[in-house]
């Protein structure tokens, strides 16, 4: 995605909430969200996925408990990125990984929010865009962190291989290309 104007106002908030001053594996917080847009802008992604990329730790998340923003502030992140890429960055956010990852891919298999408490069955292309921005933000990590990488890479290969039925081939491609045989040790 070249820069745009909602690019460059997330990317200012961002920065604004200190984001490029929170450390995190590959440098930077804001480093590592900008990396995972660049990510998803090579696999085609649509620009409101993008930009939930680049914002997709705003609230914190399942594995990421360092919140920018309070879910009190949505409207706030909203006016900048727009509803539909607030709402994306939300459901990322609220995803209680444990109880939703296993299923995700099946259709009508409920999201568990961890925020509320309550389970929601998101259609057919929200669940896709959680799915790409999960392997977006897993293949930054395993990509740079080589300990990471020999870690979780053979649990993070056998879950997007659950997802594959909702990641675009040339997610897939970069899955298998970051996390495929001879790649965990490397």
């Amino acid at each position: 995605m070249p820069r745009t104007p909602v690019l460059d106002q997330a990317t200012t908030l961002l920065r604004d909430l200190g984001a490029d001053r929170r450390p995190h594996p590959g440098g930077t917080l804001l480093a590592h969200l900008d990396r995972v847009r660049e990510r998803l802008a090579g696999w085609g992604a649509r620009p409101d996925l993008q930009i939930a990329g680049l914002c997709h730790a705003a609230y914190g998340t399942d594995g990421f408990p360092t919140a920018l923003l309070s879910l009190d502030r949505r409207p706030e992140l909203a006016a900048v990125i727009g509803s539909e890429a607030e709402q994306l960055v939300y459901l990322y956010a609220c995803c209680d990984r444990a109880a939703t990852y296993p299923d995700l891919a099946t259709p009508g298999s409920l999201f568990h929010d961890r925020f509320t408490g309550r389970s929601l069955d998101p259609p057919t292309r929200p669940r896709r865009d959680f799915a790409e921005l999960t392997a977006a933000n897993e293949l930054d990590l395993a990509h740079r962190d080589r300990d990471f990488r020999a870690r979780w890479g053979p649990d993070l290969l056998a879950l997007f291989t659950r997802f594959r039925p909702l990641l675009s081939d040339r997610a897939w491609q970069d899955c298998l290309a970051t996390l495929g045989s001879g790649r965990h040790g490397s």
